[in-house]
Formats: structure tokens, sequence, C-alpha cells
């Protein structure tokens, strides 16, 4: 049975964005050929932390929604603790609530892009 997972994680702000895009890269890849279904794939970009992590205070943030096998985490999990790039990281199983509210909030972000709508189409 699939579940519905989000991973997000913070590369360090000491690579290129070629460097960045390969990291990205690996682990989708790694995700995709472990039978992963990648549903949404959000660079965040450069971002100020909380506090600092590894005496750095930015980082490339990066996020992965995507239906997998729950026996495929805990090998993902090691990869991404192994990758010296990954500075911290984050993976949590979604209910049915937090798939809906994902859903919406795509959706309205893909709404912004497209810009706003003509008068006469709001008054219909």
């Amino acid at each position: 049975m699939l579940n519905h997972y989000e991973t997000v994680f913070i590369l360090t702000p000491v690579l290129s964005d070629d460097q960045v895009k390969e990291a990205v890269n690996k682990f989708r890849d790694f995700l995709t050929n472990n039978g992963a279904e990648i549903i949404n794939d959000e660079n965040w970009g450069l971002k100020k932390l909380a506090y600092k992590v590894n005496k750095k205070s930015t980082g490339f943030y990066q996020l992965f929604e995507y239906k997998v096998e729950p026996s495929v985490i805990q090998p993902f999990e090691v990869q991404l603790r192994r990758d010296e790039r990954i500075m911290r990281f984050l993976s949590v199983k979604l209910d049915e609530h937090a798939v809906k509210f994902n859903e919406g909030r795509r959706k309205k972000a893909k709404d912004n892009v497209q810009g706003p709508k003509p008068a006469e189409e709001l008054q219909n």
C-alpha cells in the first residue's frame, strides 16, 4: 500500500546552482527508482535559517511530496544522512487532511501564477 509522504531538506549554501540541482536530482531519482510517485517538487530557494546549523545561517530548501511504500522511507533517510550537502531534513507521513490541504495550496499557487481574473469573470 502506498502512503503519502512529504520530505523537506536543507542543502548547504556553499553549493553552486548546478550542485544543488545535481543533489536534488539524486534524491528524486532515488525515490522514483524505488517505486515512488512524485506528486509535487518545490524548490524554495535560499532561505535564512532560524538558527545556525554547522556555522551557516542560510540554506537551499527543497520539498518533495510523494506516494511510496513505507519500506522505502528508512533507506531514503539513510541516503539523506550520508550526504554531506544535506544540513537538515524532515520526512512526514501525510493523513487525508494534509493531502487535501496540499492540493488546495498547489491549486491556489497555480491560480496566482496565472494572474488575476478579468472583472467580468469575477461577477458571474
